[in-house]
């Protein structure tokens, strides 16, 4: 091997997880950090637990909520559009402006 362009190798370098199980192992390190273990990953406890370090997951739920809210939004305007567009219809059919019946509709 060639000198000088190797890490230092830590034959008892502790590895830390975020739920605080700890152990040994060899690393070029001195010490490790990790958000997920065995002792605490889903598959291996066998429950459902989302780890959230960075806000990503609140991120996504709030852009899930926007979403959804934008969804609900847009059908209430094809709803209102659709009644508007009816009552004008049955205005025209008795023969009375179709677009005080579209406004009378709007405003309700």
């Amino acid at each position: 091997m060639r000198t000088g362009i190797h890490p230092t190798y830590y034959p008892e370098a502790v590895v830390i997880c975020s739920c605080g199980n700890t152990w040994t192992t060899g690393a070029t390190v001195p010490e490790i950090h990790t958000d997920v273990c065995s002792a605490c990953h889903p598959f291996f406890t066998g429950e459902q637990r989302i780890v959230d370090t960075a806000g990503q997951v609140e991120r996504f739920m709030q852009r899930l909520r926007s979403k959804e809210e934008i969804r609900a939004r847009r059908l209430a305007e094809l709803e209102a559009r659709k009644a508007a567009e009816e009552a004008a219809r049955r205005a025209r059919a008795r023969g009375d402006d179709p677009e005080k019946a579209k406004k009378a509709v709007i405003e309700s």
